[in-house]
């Protein structure tokens, strides 16, 4: 592949890479947040039987709901006797202020005492019963978070790399915390208010039974019309906020790309293009937003309006009742406050409806996450990884990563202990397939793969990997001193390992440079150090690391020539002595190599040392040449 066919390509990736990152923040942005009951929630697949795992995921924690659910019914109760006792107190002021204006008695003070302290404990002992099922529902929803990010992280060290391969990161990170953090939340919210609207509805519905059937008629007749309107309302906005959501997408998605490339935006001069585009995507979110958010301003005003003609419709029959006496002024004053209590629990309802959704859609997601295949990671009667020499044999290998794509066809390789082995040829030969194959990432079809004469397949798979060392084209560093990133290699190794370790590496001399040396800690991003200088690190972990068998992979194609030099001589250092696998595509790199393997779509067509394959004028030959023709 020429310079040309190699720039073209990468363009491409990125253009797919754009769109895909667009295309999922856009999935990502037509998500309901639960919590706004004009909001559209996410909606699971299996509903009942999602619940029914986080039902037995939470089965540990069952005495303590048990006791959320206790408590939360015992503050619903306490208070809802509260407006019952306080109309005994009006009753009472009303009757003795009567008495007092016609002569025939006085105001019972001490009565009003009594029922106004009796009303203070119900309030204090149902605020006391509140705030502990609250706190317990805290604690729970948190301890179910936790074990369940637990369980992830577990379960992301078990699977197979074909499902991050699969899948984008964010869409792997957003299991661990979006996801998690919506069941949380939700779980919190949706159990505390589903018992306490229950219980409120219930329990309203009995009092203002107890005080007036009739009146309680009136209530109910007028309820039905507040559910119409909340209907109409929610269907009307409910279209304006899937726009809002998918348009919202589209903003981040442009501001995102705007950020990522001002240094190709500035060099096209498409800065107008660029804000032009962005006006038209803000012009269609101010508008759905503006309707979405218009249209749910108007439900609370639709519901209180609503709830203002029960309390008119309660008030005039109540009068017309308290004037023939078949109900007291106290009844009247207690009957108002239920009709607001019995409307509350009703809106709440509707609220849940939507956090229970969203909620069941994460627990689902992280449920299929959890439930996906694992690799099977320990065999019976396992090899023993001690004294490994090196020996790699392949024998008629057949792999495909899906059995109608069939990638590394018939493929068959001898390596002694310590040879180095170039692998070569061009983009989708199968050229890393087959190191994937090696670390049993995946497994074949047919054939096999021995180490030291032992069937990979007979290893404990972790073990078998720990007879790997690998450098690789995308460096990894964490962030934490460059000490601590060398020291990944071996976690028990000492300083004085370490620096010999990047000594060998040729990485010491810059390392010493920085500021701190080797106390220097590296951001998130790795980008406080150069490109050459991350290759080195990643080096020097790999000879501490001591593995019998290396796997570079590219190690060499994004550095300049004196830094690709100078790397060469520390993976020189790295290789000594070591079974080492070299893909490159800088054939300059891999002249000395003791046998060069050429790749063509899944077969080895050719196999010998440089000067054997130059003297072919075979296909390695073609690529060699090709390179000098493309630097002339």
């Amino acid at each position: 592949m020429n310079r040309k066919e190699k720039k073209a390509l990468q363009a491409e990736e990125a253009r797919r890479a754009n769109e895909l990152r667009r295309q999922r923040m856009m999935k990502a942005g037509k998500r309901g947040n639960g919590r706004n009951p004009g909001m559209p929630a996410d909606k699971a697949k299996d509903f009942k039987g999602t619940v029914v795992k986080l039902l037995k995921f939470m089965g540990p924690h069952n005495p303590g709901i048990v006791m959320v659910c206790i408590f939360a019914v015992i503050s619903t109760v306490f208070n809802i006797i509260g407006p019952k006792v306080m109309g005994r107190a009006t009753t009472t002021l009303f009757d003795g202020l009567m008495a007092k204006i016609q002569g025939t008695g006085s105001i019972d003070f001490t009565a009003i005492g009594h029922v106004l302290l009796f009303t203070l404990a119900l309030y204090v002992i149902s605020a006391f019963c509140q705030w502990v099922q609250g706190w317990s529902m805290s604690s729970i929803s948190q301890k179910v978070a936790f074990e369940m990010r637990q369980a992830i992280s577990k379960k992301i060290h078990r699977l197979p790399l074909k499902y991050f391969e699969s899948r984008t990161t964010g869409e792997v990170l957003s299991r661990i915390t979006n996801d998690v953090d919506t069941l949380a939340m939700s779980l919190n919210q949706t159990i505390t208010q589903a018992i306490t609207s229950v219980a409120t509805l219930i329990g309203v519905t009995v009092m203002m039974l107890s005080i007036s059937p009739i009146m309680t008629l009136i209530t109910v007749v007028i309820l039905p019309l507040s559910l119409l309107f909340m209907g109409l309302v929610i269907s009307k906005s409910q279209k304006y906020f899937i726009t809002q959501q998918s348009t919202l997408g589209d903003v981040n998605g442009q501001v995102e790309e705007a950020f990522g490339g001002q240094n190709v935006i500035k060099a096209f001069n498409r800065e107008g293009k660029v804000i032009e585009d962005f006006d038209e995507a803000n012009d269609r979110l101010f508008n759905s937003a503006f309707k979405s958010q218009f249209l749910s301003g108007l439900m609370m005003p639709i519901m209180n309006f609503v709830g203002n003609l029960g309390y008119v419709a309660v008030a005039i029959s109540g009068a017309i009742f308290a004037i023939n006496g078949k109900i007291t002024v106290g009844d009247i004053q207690a009957f108002i406050q239920y009709v607001k209590n019995f409307t509350q629990p009703i809106q709440q309802m509707a609220q849940i409806s939507n956090q229970l959704q969203s909620m069941v859609a994460a627990a689902e997601r992280v449920f299929e996450f959890i439930e996906e295949e694992e690799e099977v990671q320990k065999v019976p009667n396992p090899s023993s990884i001690e004294d490994i020499k090196g020996k790699v044999d392949f024998n008629h290998v057949k792999f495909g990563y899906t059995d109608d794509k069939i990638v590394i066809k018939d493929w068959s390789l001898n390596v002694k202990p310590g040879q180095t082995v170039a692998i070569v040829g061009p983009t989708g030969a199968g050229k890393t397939t087959m190191v994937k194959l090696l670390m049993r990432f995946y497994d074949l079809n047919s054939g096999n793969i021995l180490v030291d004469d032992k069937d990979i397949t007979s290893f404990n798979r972790i073990e078998l990997r720990h007879c790997f060392g690998m450098v690789l084209q995308d460096t990894w560093l964490f962030k934490g001193t460059i000490m601590e990133n060398i020291r990944y290699g071996k976690l028990d190794a000492t300083d004085e390992e370490v620096i010999e370790a990047a000594k060998s590496a040729h990485a010491d001399k810059f390392i010493r440079t920085l500021p701190g040396g080797y106390s220097m800690v590296l951001n998130e991003e790795a980008d406080n150090v150069s490109q050459g200088q991350k290759q080195l690190i990643t080096i020097a972990r790999a000879i501490l690391a001591d593995n019998p068998i290396l796997i570079l992979d590219e190690a060499t194609s994004s550095v300049d020539t004196r830094t690709e030099h100078l790397i060469q001589k520390a993976m020189d250092n790295l290789m000594a002595g070591r079974t080492s696998f070299v893909i490159a595509h800088r054939l300059s790199t891999i002249k000395d190599a003791d046998v060069i393997v050429v790749m063509q779509e899944g077969d080895i067509v050719e196999q010998g040392t440089h000067k054997e394959l130059l003297e072919k004028n075979g296909v390695y030959a073609g690529l060699y040449n090709s390179q000098f023709e493309e630097m002339e």
